[in-house]
């Protein structure tokens, strides 16, 4: 069965993001048994002095094949409830593809430019018969949460914090864009420029670590065009990832 788990407002200052914990969530749901793990992405939503958030106000979503949903569902919880910061607002969205429609994916982006309730949170999620779950504090992480089904389920939104294969941040250095995909589950290799393909012979300079992005329902690397003999394009950097994710 194929589900979207997602987590919002986690972490107080202190505490690790909430980007690391739906990370962790998804190698205990892993190591469980419970279900396999495809990917995990970040969603960035709205910013506004009227929204309470820690540091970005940002939602992670998981995208995993499950063998046992009432499983999934308890695991989720108590790990939220163990690990969610003094202060936070946890909130926790499960929803089978099969269950996510138009309203799921329009409350994603509109949690993306204005300022919503819990209250409207839930009902769209109870039209849908989607899990939808506010753990602790004032309990408003259901907003993003749900933000970020709709947002992962649409396609075109966010990036990878984790994807199956060779750990991202191990791959550095020049590789041919076949040996990407051989090494990761990054689907395509697109040029800056718009989104032109590119060929699974050609190279690519990898500086930091791998930033895949979301991109037609697809893991893939934004590149552009190099600027030396050594290989033929260059990935994106942390800065110019974030600007195309916003």
């Amino acid at each position: 069965m194929k589900v979207l788990i997602a987590i919002d407002d986690t972490d107080n200052y202190e505490s690790r993001g909430t980007g690391f914990q739906a990370r962790q969530l998804g190698k205990l749901i892993a190591d469980l048994n419970i279900g396999k793990i495809a990917g995990i992405t970040r969603h960035q939503l709205y910013v506004h002095e009227s929204i309470p958030y820690t540091s970005h106000n940002s939602s992670a979503c998981i995208e995993a094949d499950i063998y046992d949903f009432s499983a999934l569902t308890t695991v989720c919880r108590n790990f939220l409830l163990e690990i969610a910061a003094d202060g936070s607002d946890a909130g926790l969205c499960i929803a089978k593809y099969s269950a996510i429609h138009q309203d799921i994916i329009k409350w994603g982006y509109r949690a993306k430019k204005e300022v919503l309730t819990k209250e409207e949170a839930h009902l769209i999620a109870e039209k849908n018969i989607i899990y939808l779950e506010g753990l602790t504090g004032e309990k408003i992480g259901v907003i993003g949460s749900l933000a970020a089904i709709g947002l992962h389920f649409d396609g075109n939104d966010g990036r990878y914090l984790w994807i199956a294969g060779k750990e991202m941040r191990e791959i550095q250095g020049i590789y041919r864009v076949s040996e990407l995909k051989n090494i990761s589950t990054i689907n395509d290799v697109l040029t800056k420029e718009n989104y032109n393909f590119v060929a699974d012979s050609e190279t690519v300079f990898i500086e930091d670590w791998l930033r895949p992005i979301l991109k037609n329902k697809k893991a893939v690397i934004i590149v552009e065009k190099s600027t030396t003999d050594e290989y033929e394009w260059k990935a994106l950097v942390k800065n110019d990832v974030k600007l195309l994710t916003q």
